[in-house]
């Protein structure tokens, strides 16, 4: 699926891409759903193949990247100056904090994580619908969001997000058969 460049395309996109995470999800069995990722992660670059052991870690992910954009867009929109990642972090260790985030959540159940995206989701939707396609998509219409649109933001951390995890759990769904 294209990169959305409209708001009537990121809703479609988070929509349909959140729609199909959940199919895959109903398709799977408790024990597949609680199982550990065996896959061969030798030949990945990125940390996250590393960390994410399971579909619960997955799935906080999502949560917890969510709840950032909740909490930077709703405290600039009141008028608190926020920065979209938490202080002591910034785009060149924030592998750090996602670190962090998998560790918050060792106790946390698949149910429980699962619950906690949809939670988000619905927020994030609900908030995404708020605004209009011009100010998601004109960079610059917030002072906040700096030299991005802030569509760009919802795109990075709703619509490619679910693409991303969809490319993990598809993964870990071959490795069974």
């Amino acid at each position: 699926m294209p990169r959305p460049r409209t708001k009537d395309e990121l809703v479609t996109a988070s929509t349909t891409n959140f729609d199909k995470l959940m199919s895959l999800l109903d398709s799977m069995n408790g024990e597949e759903l609680n199982g550990e990722f065996h896959f061969d992660v030798t030949k990945e670059k990125e940390a996250h193949w590393k960390r994410d052991r399971t579909i619960k870690d997955v799935l906080i992910h999502l949560y917890e990247w969510q709840v950032l954009l909740l909490d930077w867009v709703e405290s600039n929109q009141k008028g608190i100056s926020k920065e979209f990642l938490p202080d002591g972090y910034n785009w060149r260790n924030y592998g750090e904090m996602n670190q962090e985030f998998w560790k918050k959540h060792q106790d946390t159940t698949y149910s429980q994580a699962l619950d906690l995206l949809k939670g988000t989701h619905r927020r994030v939707m609900d908030l995404m619908n708020s605004f209009s396609n011009e100010e998601l998509f004109t960079t610059g219409y917030f002072p906040w969001t700096g030299n991005y649109p802030l569509g760009t933001a919802f795109v990075s951390n709703v619509s490619s997000h679910y693409e991303w995890a969809l490319k993990k759990i598809r993964k870990y769904a071959r490795s069974l058969k």
